[in-house]
C-alpha cells in the first residue's frame, strides 16, 4: 500500500489502527495453491487464531478456503463467517471432552491429540470420523515459545505412542479419517518440514482408510528487506512428488492439507502509530508513540522483528531511534532503529502486522483496543471500530459498599 493510502486512513479511522490488505491475502492464497498444483486434492484451511476478524474469515471463504480452528468460539465464528461445518477442522489442545463433543455436535471435523481424551471420546463416539494429530519429535520453528514438534512439547501424540493409540482404536472401533501434525511456526529449513512428512507418511501407513493428511504449517515469511524466508516454491514440488508417491502406494488419492495463518496474512497488515513525544536521554533517543505491547506484544513476547517506518517523513535524515509505547512497563517495539527523522505527531508503520497482532491485543492499562480496516478494491473499510470506555465496563458489574465514616451507601 502507498504512504498516502495509509495516512488518509488515519486521519478518517484515527490511530492507532490495523490495515489488512485483502489483495496480499489473495496473492499469498494462490501462491500456496500455485506450490501444490500437482496434487489432485488441495486443501487450504486458514488459521484463525491468526486474525480472526469475521471480515477477514469471510473474504477467505470466497477465495475457497476452509479454516483451522482451535477453540470452540472460533469454531461457531466460522460458522458465523459462511463456512459450512464440512470445511472447518477444530484442532483444540489441552481442552475437555465436553467441548470436542459440542464442535461435533456442530458437525466439523474433531482433530484430537491427547490418548485419554481419545479414548474417552471413542468409547462414546466410535461412529464420529477423528483425525489425529501426531508428535513427529522434530524441533522446528523461529523460537521455543512456537517450537511445537519437539519431544517435550505439550501439543500431539507421540510417535512412539502408535501401539498404544493402535490399541484404543482397536478397542473402541473408532474411525480414523485423517492424521495430522505441526512441528511449530518460522520454519525456514524445507528439508526439516520433509523429514517431518515422512514420519507422518509412515505413520499414515498404519491406518486404513484415511481421508487426507495435514501438514500443519509454519512458513516463514520474510520480516525486513533482503530477509530469508520458506521456499514454497521448492517445498511445493519436493513435497507434492512424495505426497503422490505415497497415495499412489496406500491406494486411494488422498487430499493434501495445510493450516497457515502467518503466511497468508502476516505481510498485508500494517499497524499505524502516532508518535506521542521525542524523548532525549543521555545515550538514547525515544520515539514514543500511541500505543504499547496492549495492541501489539509480539516483540516483546516473541522478540519478533516488526520493520518500522515514518510514513510523515519518508525523505527525512536517517536517525537512530528506539520506539516504545505508553504502556507502564518496558514496552520497546525496536532498539536503535534507523528511522527517517521523527517529529511528534508523526506517523510511524509497523510491517508485518496481520498475523497473532490484534488478535493479541488486551485493554492492559484500561486502554481500548484499536480500529481495524481492510483496504480492499482500493477502498478503506472499517472492519472493527474503536473501542471506547462503554466497552470497558461493558462486562464489569458494579457493586455498593457502606462508608463507615458517615454510614452512607456509596457508589
Amino acid at each position: 500500500m502507498l504512504n498516502s493510502q495509509l495516512l488518509k486512513i488515519v486521519e478518517d479511522f484515527g490511530s492507532p489502527v490495523y490495515v489488512y490488505d485483502a489483495e496480499k491475502i489473495g496473492s499469498q492464497y494462490k501462491r500456496l495453491t500455485d506450490a501444490f498444483k500437482d496434487v489432485k486434492k488441495l486443501k487450504i484451511n486458514y488459521a484463525v487464531k491468526a486474525l480472526s476478524n469475521i471480515s477477514i474469515l469471510k473474504y477467505f471463504n470466497t477465495l475457497g478456503a476452509g479454516i483451522d480452528t482451535v477453540s470452540i468460539q472460533e469454531v461457531q465464528l466460522g460458522l458465523a463467517a459462511g463456512f459450512l461445518p464440512e470445511q472447518i477442522i477444530f484442532t483444540p489442545n489441552g481442552v475437555s471432552l465436553d467441548e470436542i463433543e459440542e464442535a461435533t455436535i456442530l458437525g466439523v471435523q474433531i482433530n484430537i491429540d491427547n490418548l485419554s481424551i481419545l479414548e474417552q471420546f471413542g468409547t462414546k463416539h466410535p461412529n464420529i470420523p477423528v483425525c489425529i494429530r501426531i508428535n513427529p519429535h522434530v524441533m522446528a520453528g523461529g523460537n521455543s515459545n512456537i517450537s511445537v514438534g519437539h519431544i517435550d512439547s505439550k501439543f500431539g501424540i507421540s510417535i512412539h505412542q502408535i501401539p498404544h493409540l493402535l490399541r484404543i482404536i482397536e478397542n473402541t472401533k473408532m474411525t480414523i479419517n485423517g492424521i495430522h501434525m505441526h512441528t511449530g511456526s518460522d520454519i525456514l529449513d524445507i528439508d526439516v518440514f520433509l523429514y517431518a512428512s515422512e514420519i507422518l507418511f509412515d505413520t499414515a501407513k498404519q491406518f486404513k482408510n484415511l481421508e487426507f493428511i495435514d501438514f500443519g504449517s509454519g512458513f516463514k515469511v520474510p520480516y525486513k528487506t533482503g530477509d530469508i524466508e520458506t521456499n514454497i516454491e521448492e517445498l511445493g514440488q519436493k513435497l507434492s512428488e512424495k505426497f503422490n508417491n505415497f497415495c499412489k502406494e496406500y491406494g486411494s488419492d488422498l487430499t493434501l492439507a495445510f493450516e497457515p495463518g502467518k503466511f497468508l496474512v502476516s505481510q498485508s497488515g500494517y499497524f499505524l502509530t502516532k508518535v506521542n513525544a521525542v524523548k532525549q536521554t543521555t545515550s538514547t533517543v525515544f520515539a514514543q508513540v500511541d500505543s504499547g505491547f496492549n495492541h501489539l506484544i509480539r516483540p516483546m513476547f516473541y522478540g519478533s522483528h516488526h520493520e518500522i517506518i515514518n510514513i510523515s517523513n519518508p525523505k527525512g535524515r536517517e536517525r537512530f531511534y528506539t520506539v516504545v509505547g505508553y504502556i507502564c512497563e518496558t514496552d520497546t517495539f525496536g532498539n536503535n532503529r534507523r528511522i527517517n527523522e521523527i517529529n511528534e505527531g508523526d506517523i510511524l508503520c509497523f510491517k508485518n502486522a496481520g498475523a497473532y497482532c490484534f488478535s493479541m491485543a488486551s485493554n492492559y492499562n484500561s486502554r481500548y483496543r484499536p480500529a481495524e480496516v481492510l483496504w480492499h478494491n482500493k477502498k478503506a473499510h472499517l472492519i472493527r471500530q474503536r473501542e471506547s470506555f462503554e466497552d470497558l465496563l461493558k462486562n464489569q458489574i458494579e457493586i455498593e459498599f457502606k462508608s463507615k465514616k458517615d454510614n452512607v451507601l456509596v457508589g
